[in-house]
């Protein structure tokens, strides 16, 4: 009888869970179809990144870089592996530095 009783359990368990994950996907769709995306929202906009991009870049005379990570992150609020995620060439989801005004990347 104890068998019996846990398969119930279990069943109603398992359409539960069947009627929460159609929800979940119902408002996904319904937030899309407002504009609305997942996920978290840059930390740096486009021109913010490209300045940061510059900061990285640039030399002074005797070859050394004129501003080192740990000042970049501080000038812009986010840390130092932001700034070196976004400094490498090519990231594993393709090019780290996007155009200026790249979708998800909005304007100051």
């Amino acid at each position: 009888m104890g068998r019996l009783f846990f398969q119930i359990i279990g069943a109603i368990a398992e359409f539960e869970h069947a009627l929460m994950s159609e929800r979940t996907m119902d408002g996904l769709v319904a937030a899309r179809a407002r504009g609305r995306t997942g996920g978290q929202k840059p930390k740096l906009g486009a021109r913010q990144v490209t300045v940061a991009r510059e900061m990285y870049d640039e030399l002074i005379e005797d070859g050394k870089r004129a501003y080192g990570v740990a000042q970049i992150a501080a000038e812009f609020g986010v840390s130092r592996p932001t700034i070196y995620r976004l400094a490498s060439p090519a990231g594993s989801k393709g090019s780290a530095w996007p155009a200026e005004g790249a979708a998800g990347m909005a304007l100051p």
